[in-house]
């Protein structure tokens, strides 16, 4: 296995909240503890989560974003310029829908210097080890899309430009910090990308009067802008999702509407792509992924649910990827976080780790 990241055997982050985590929000929630009480708690869960990681093969590791309730929401939440507030209704899964949350621009968007993940980030650099610490934080299209114009202040922003340009400038002082921190593995999670393979969403992006195309274009601009000034020894990652709430998903449809853009344009270091079923389509867009050190991480094992995949198919559909980009550019990962929210997936812990542990031993046999 190489010894930069991404690894042959990668993580896309999240992991399922253990017992203690899940009733330490509620007790300070409702004010029976401290907020450095709930510290020492999550700071013994993810000293053990690490562990588990690395007992389970992984030379990477994350801190299960046990500080988060949302893969999203927490780190939006402290940019300057922004604000998380209780919305009419959540966002709608398949069959499901998530807590009543939205995020708003209220102001010029900016990164805060003392933004609390810089902080999560030295905890879990602090206890890595000889493994690489890897940080998950939401893509800048993530805090445009959903909302678009509407939760933008127009007395801020009447020109959407403007904003583009200090998103994208938030996003490289972002980089800045988070490089400055230790951290040498930075992750961009992003669900636009796969909204913008939907046909479904396609069409509600031109109801609400935008064209897909042209939010692509404009999406791979603010992600080169940030990138700009990006250290030669930082590993960035884009992980694409099709959404991830309780085992259920948003948006279906292949890469190819967006491919020559997204992996031809963006100078991203490697892809993490969801490739655990046909919602996911075929591996041909994978021939815009760009020569040399550019990696693929195919997400080919779920985390939607605890049955095992056949090792022998995840090989095979390995060696078919393999047709359109160099194998020694490809790595593999579960096809998502196992807890985007804090809920978590269907799955036990125990299932969690088996399906790591089958993405390090495929990876191990492969490679």
């Amino acid at each position: 296995m190489p010894q930069q990241q991404p690894f042959r055997a990668d993580t896309v982050g999240s992991f399922l909240r253990p017992a203690a985590i899940k009733q330490a929000r509620v007790q300070f929630a409702n004010g029976e503890i401290t907020a450095e009480q709930l510290r020492q708690v999550e700071d013994k869960e993810i000293r053990h989560v690490v562990e588990q990681q690395r007992a389970n093969g992984l030379q990477v590791v994350t801190d299960g974003e046990f500080r988060r309730a949302w893969w999203h929401f927490d780190f939006f939440g402290d940019l300057q310029g922004v604000e998380l507030f209780e919305a009419e209704q959540g966002i709608q899964f398949n069959g499901v829908q998530t807590k009543a949350h939205g995020v708003k621009v209220t102001g010029k968007v900016a990164f805060n210097s003392h933004h609390p993940m810089l902080d999560h980030f030295r905890f879990l650099k602090s206890i890595a080890g000889d493994a690489v610490a890897k940080m998950t934080i939401p893509s800048p299209s993530v805090l445009h899309f959903r909302g678009g114009r509407k939760v933008i202040d127009a007395t801020v922003y009447p020109d959407l430009k403007a904003y583009f340009a200090d998103l994208a400038q938030t996003y490289k002082d972002a980089i800045a910090a988070f490089y400055a921190a230790g951290c040498r593995f930075l992750q961009l999670d992003d669900t636009v990308w796969a909204y913008l393979c939907s046909s479904d969403q396609q069409q509600q992006i031109r109801e609400r009067g935008e064209d897909p195309q042209e939010l692509a274009r404009i999406y791979a601009e603010v992600l080169n802008k940030a990138l700009e000034d990006k250290p030669a020894d930082l590993t960035i990652g884009l992980h694409v999702c099709r959404g991830n709430f309780r085992s259920t998903w948003i948006s279906e449809g292949g890469y190819e509407p967006v491919a020559e853009i997204l992996f031809g344009q963006v100078n991203i270091d490697a892809y993490f792509l969801e490739y655990d079923n046909e919602r996911s389509g075929g591996f041909e867009p994978l021939r815009f992924i760009k020569p040399g050190h550019q990696q693929v991480v195919l997400g080919l094992i779920t985390t939607k649910n605890g049955e095992l995949e056949d090792p022998e198919q995840v090989k095979a559909r390995l060696q078919e990827a393999s047709q359109f980009v160099s194998l020694n550019q490809i790595c593999l990962s579960p096809q998502c976080g196992f807890a985007s929210t804090e809920e978590g997936n269907s799955l036990t812990e125990a299932q969690q780790w088996q399906k790591i542990r089958l993405v390090v031993d495929i990876a191990n046999q492969v490679w």
